[in-house]
């Protein structure tokens, strides 16, 4: 095994660096508790990773649930959210993950390059974009204070965006997805010009923007004219209200693209709320989704690029979820 990869899967140093780990424990008091490991039994999935397309990244919403079957020990969430990430990008089957506390807050560069450090350097991240770039009118919800129901002015704000949002991802990831994912919501008839004029004004590199609806009304041959004309990929998402990601796919002409986005969220009629009380701790496959799965292979099969995130929300865990879809990819 390289040693990279063993001890990001056992948490055990090779020869080479033994002498580093002891030389870091402390000469009183209690040791430093042992890195944060996955289960030694996902080796196991190698064989099946070698057996998927170069450019397919499989990854989950998040690193941070202690219930997951992918660790070796015990973890508390918070942790995980400091520590884990390293032990997950072991994973043979996760190539990806997702970033979504940036929705509720946008991060610095810096923080962004600190998470970048800690994985291997073909992973990439799926970093959403802060609300306040998405949401036209605040919610009437008491985490919005004040700006419940009020009109955002930083809506495609592009000044806002590059300066809270895109440089920090530049600069932070320089690969990967950006995702701009507007919430169902009430958009005015200039929506798909005002994004127009936002996505061309982007700077463009290695990296690549997606846009996500959850208005399925908005998934007509204009929208998919704006995502071609600015190189924008659109984001296809299994979501309550939404079609199908075929469907998704065929509205949006994404089979098109040789490059893919696509986020398995919920289970189909289940809302959120319902799925996260259902399915916690997400330690099982509580409600196995054989259509939900071959949806999603159907629309990145024969990708040449493809970013699949999936939510415990799909089926009930996630990493299982993956090494469905993974063992589906495989075979056709």
């Amino acid at each position: 095994m390289f040693p990279a990869l063993r001890r990001a899967v056992t948490g055990e140093p090779d020869e080479a660096d033994r002498w580093r780990v002891e030389d870091q424990q402390p000469l009183f008091g209690p040791p430093r508790p042992s890195p944060v490991r996955l289960d030694e039994g996902v080796l196991r999935f190698q064989a099946l990773a070698a057996r998927l397309p170069a450019g397919i990244r499989f990854g989950t919403s998040s690193w941070t649930f202690p219930g997951w079957p992918i660790w070796g020990g015990s973890y508390a969430n918070e942790r995980l959210v400091r520590e884990g990430l390293a032990a997950y990008a072991g994973h043979p089957l996760f190539r990806t993950v997702g970033v979504d506390r940036t929705w509720y807050k946008p991060a610095p560069a810096s923080e962004l390059k600190g998470l970048k450090e800690q994985v291997p350097a073909d992973f990439q991240f799926l970093v959403k974009a802060h609300e306040d770039l998405t949401m036209q009118r605040f919610p009437r919800h008491a985490r919005y204070g004040e700006r419940a129901g009020q009109e955002n002015p930083r809506f495609l704000n592009m000044d806002y965006a590059m300066r809270e949002v895109v440089r920090p991802f530049i600069e932070g990831m320089g690969a990967g997805v950006l995702l701009f994912p507007f919430a169902p919501q009430a958009l005015g008839r200039d929506f798909l010009d005002r994004l127009d004029g936002f996505l061309r004004g982007l700077p463009r590199g290695p990296w690549r923007y997606a846009v996500e609806v959850r208005n399925p009304a908005l998934l007509t041959p204009a929208y998919a004219d704006v995502l071609e004309a600015n190189n924008t990929l659109p984001a296809l998402v299994g979501w309550a209200g939404m079609p199908s990601v075929v469907e998704q796919a065929r509205k949006t002409r994404a089979l098109d693209r040789p490059e893919r986005v696509v986020r398995w969220m919920l289970h189909p009629g289940m809302v959120y709320d319902e799925a996260k009380a259902g399915y916690a701790p997400f330690t099982l496959l509580k409600e196995p989704d054989p259509v939900g799965r071959d949806a999603v292979v159907e629309v990145i099969r024969g990708a040449k690029a493809g970013w699949v995130v999936v939510n415990n929300k799909a089926e009930g865990c996630a990493p299982l979820s993956i090494v469905a879809l993974a063992e589906r990819l495989a075979e056709v």
